[in-house]
């Protein structure tokens, strides 16, 4: 019993290091990593990708530790009963990849933003237009059927889990890979309103990796959800009027 307690107190250990590790390079590192760029080039583009990646990392790997802590109970009862057990690291990687992909392709989209001088070279919105449409769009979706199915499978994964957590490495990235593509239907909008507040914007990456973790892991989150939205559309008409 020492051994598997253990085992879990180090994933678990592990998973807020990793955490820690993204969000200490948020507060001290990203802003010296990503000066103000007016004429891009591949390296900025790399540096861009890799700081989306930290901070998707910094942001989203919280909100999946309740599903790896019963990831890690299940995985206690099998190794209990000498079965084979799926581990929970493993599955926390293939969750990363998902938003990994998320990072490259919002990079790019920020990049084309960026030669459509709709972003300044603060990584900020340089048109009123422009980010009230995005604060709308992304208050709409939290009220559509896909965000809100999403939604429901990243706060109730049992039906996942007793489906797809089959035993073995391999498995355990491929079930990890399928429910971040849960998550990333259910918050790929919330993440794209630091176009309008500021890629770097360290007071709103805070506010909205609370917002995730309220409307995924707290009781009522399909209710915060939709407040949220309400709150996202109210923000964005402001910037219209």
């Amino acid at each position: 019993m020492l051994a598997l307690y253990l085992k879990r107190l180090f994933n678990l250990f592990t998973l807020v290091f990793i955490i820690f590790l993204s969000w200490y390079y948020m507060v001290y590192g990203m802003t010296m990593n990503m000066e103000p760029v007016a004429t891009w080039t591949s390296v900025d583009i790399a540096l861009l990708f890799m700081m989306w990646a930290i901070m998707m990392a910094g942001m989203m790997l919280p909100s999946i530790i309740p599903v790896m802590l019963l990831i890690d109970k299940i995985n206690a009862t099998s190794k209990q009963q000498t079965n084979a057990y799926t581990p929970t690291l493993f599955f926390a990687f293939g969750y990363t990849i998902v938003w990994i992909i998320y990072s490259l392709a919002i990079t790019l989209i920020q990049w084309w933003l960026h030669q459509l001088a709709l972003l300044s070279p603060m990584m900020v919105s340089n048109n009123i237009t422009f980010s009230g449409l995005i604060l709308i769009i992304a208050g709409i979706y939290q009220f559509t059927p896909l965000k809100q199915q999403c939604l429901k499978l990243c706060r109730s994964p049992l039906s996942v889990i007793s489906q797809e957590l089959i035993p073995g490495k391999i498995n355990a990235i491929k079930f990890g890979f399928k429910h971040g593509q849960f998550c990333v239907g259910c918050c790929w909008s919330l993440m794209a309103v630091l176009f309008v507040t500021g890629v770097m914007n360290l007071h709103w990456i805070l506010l909205l990796t609370l917002m995730v973790i309220i409307e995924k892991s707290l009781p009522k989150g399909e209710l915060f959800s939709k407040v949220f939205g309400v709150l996202l559309i109210l923000l964005g008409c402001s910037y219209l009027i």
